[in-house]
C-alpha cells in the first residue's frame, strides 16, 4: 500500500506546496477537489486570514486538505494550537526543527510530515517522530538551503538511510518526474510553481505566463552568501541582485505587486504596504520557479495538472 495515500486519504499522491499568500482556499481546494492534497499557507504570517482560509476550505471541499507551519516564520505561537483544533488531519512542518511543534500536533492526531533539504535534516526529523518527510532539493522555487542538493542526489540519500514514507519536491512538473522520483523511493510528489500557473491560481495572468515561458536556465539562486537564500524566476530585478550578491530581507517587500499585480520587476525599496518593511522575509517564493522543465504552455485547470497523472498512481 502507498504510505502517502494512506496517510492523507487522498486519491493522488500530488501535495500542491504550501506557497505564501498563494496556497489558500482558491487553489488548495481544487487540488483537493481533483484528487490531490491541498495545503493552506501560514508563512504569511496573517494569522486570521490564514485561519479564515482554512473554514472556508471546509466549504469548498469535502475531500482532505492540510495546513503548513513554517518554524521560523511562526510569529503567534498560537496558530499552532489554532491548526491542531482546527480539524485538519495532515500537517507539514518546514524551516527548522519540528521538535517543539511535535507533542502539540500528536496529541491533537495529526500526521506529520517535516520538509528537509539534506540527509542531516531528514535524519534528526525521524528521531524527532515525524510520521513522514517532504524532501525538497535545491531544484525547487522559494527559499532554499544555500549548500543545496538535488532532488536525485538527495532522494536516494534519505531512502537508503530511512524507512519513512516520502514526498518528492524541487524540479518536478510533470509525470515522467514523478515516476523517476517513484523509482527513487517516494510514494508521493509536491509541486509549488507547477500549481501557481494552474488557471484557479490567484496570482496575476502575467506571473503564470513568465513561469510558462520560462526555460530550463530560467532561474537563478540568490544570496548563498547569506540569509535567505531564494531561487528565483530570471527577471531583470533578479539579474541585478545577483550582480549584487546579496540582498537584504525587506528587499522584496512588494511581492504582492509580482504576485497580484503582475509586476514581474517590481522595485525594492517601498516597504510593505501601508505596514512599512515586513519584518517577515517576504522572499519566500517570490519570481520563483523550480529548475525543471516540461511545464504547459499555457496555464492549466489544477484538475488537469492532478487528474492528468491517474494511471502514474493508480498503483
Amino acid at each position: 500500500m502507498n504510505r502517502v495515500l494512506a496517510h492523507t486519504g487522498v486519491k493522488y499522491p500530488i501535495v500542491q506546496a504550501p506557497m505564501g499568500w498563494i496556497a489558500r482556499s482558491q487553489l488548495a481546494s481544487a487540488v483537493s477537489n481533483a484528487g490531490g492534497l491541498g495545503i493552506i499557507e501560514t508563512s504569511s504570517g496573517e494569522v486570521e486570514a490564514c485561519l479564515a482560509e482554512i473554514e472556508k476550505m471546509k466549504d469548498l471541499t469535502d475531500k482532505p486538505f492540510g495546513v503548513n507551519l513554517p518554524i521560523l516564520f511562526i510569529k503567534e505561537p498560537r496558530i499552532v494550537d489554532l491548526v491542531a483544533k482546527s480539524g485538519v488531519k495532515f500537517v507539514s512542518t518546514s524551516a527548522g526543527s519540528p521538535t517543539k511543534l511535535l507533542p502539540t500536533l500528536k496529541a491533537a492526531g495529526l500526521i506529520v510530515y517535516h520538509v528537509v533539504p539534506n540527509l542531516s535534516s531528514a535524519l534528526k526529523a525521524v528521531d524527532a517522530g515525524v510520521d513522514g518527510l517532504i524532501v525538497e532539493g535545491g531544484e525547487g522555487g522559494g527559499f532554499k538551503n544555500p549548500d543545496d542538493v538535488s532532488t536525485l542526489v538527495l532522494l536516494q540519500g534519505v531512502r537508503e538511510r530511512t524507512d519513512v514514507p516520502i514526498i518528492a519536491a524541487g524540479g518536478i512538473c510533470d509525470g515522467r518526474g514523478m515516476a523517476a522520483a517513484f523509482a527513487l523511493g517516494a510514494e508521493g510528489i509536491q509541486m509549488g510553481t507547477r500549481f501557481v500557473s494552474a488557471a484557479e491560481s490567484p496570482v496575476h495572468a502575467n506571473y503564470k505566463q513568465a513561469i510558462v515561458d520560462a526555460d530550463d536556465t530560467g532561474t537563478v539562486m540568490l544570496n548563498r552568501k547569506s540569509s535567505p537564500c531564494v531561487r528565483a524566476l530570471k527577471t531583470e530585478r533578479a539579474r541585478e541582485i545577483d550582480r549584487a550578491g546579496s540582498f537584504d530581507r525587506p528587499l522584496f517587500g512588494r511581492v504582492r505587486d509580482v504576485y497580484f499585480g503582475g509586476d514581474m520587476e517590481a522595485r525594492a525599496g517601498a516597504g510593505w504596504p501601508d505596514r512599512g518593511p515586513d519584518p517577515r522575509d517576504p522572499a519566500r517564493g517570490r519570481h520563483h520557479r523550480p529548475h525543471g522543465r516540461g511545464l504547459p504552455r499555457h496555464p492549466q485547470a489544477a484538475g488537469r495538472e492532478v487528474d492528468g497523472w491517474r494511471v502514474l498512481t493508480a498503483t
